[in-house]
């Protein structure tokens, strides 16, 4: 999960205690892994929703081309996590597919 930083600009930096933080909120069943994912693939829609409208902005002439070349790589960020992420979970999935019984 990425939130936004100051001003909704940037994405926040995600430390070490807040990846502790919801680790344990996940522990506890606060938050299930899949309200988590779904919110992680809303958050990667958003992202790129956002890249969409600044995009838009730029060709209208009422948006800096500053802010869309920043929303743009936030987005193809994002996009390479998700695929980073959706390879991991197959390529542990195929493993556990070839333990023995």
């Amino acid at each position: 999960m990425i939130s936004a930083g100051p001003a909704g600009l940037a994405p926040a930096a995600v430390t070490p205690r807040a990846a502790a933080d919801a680790y344990q909120r996940t522990e506890s069943g606060e938050t299930s892994f899949g309200a988590a994912l779904q919110q992680a693939v809303g958050d990667a829609v958003a992202q790129g929703h956002a890249a969409e409208q600044q995009a838009q902005a730029a060709i209208t002439g009422t948006g800096n081309i500053t802010e869309v070349v920043t929303a743009l790589a936030r987005a193809e960020l994002t996009l390479q996590s998700a695929t980073a992420i959706r390879d991991r979970v197959v390529q542990a999935y195929q493993q556990i597919m070839r333990m023995p019984i």
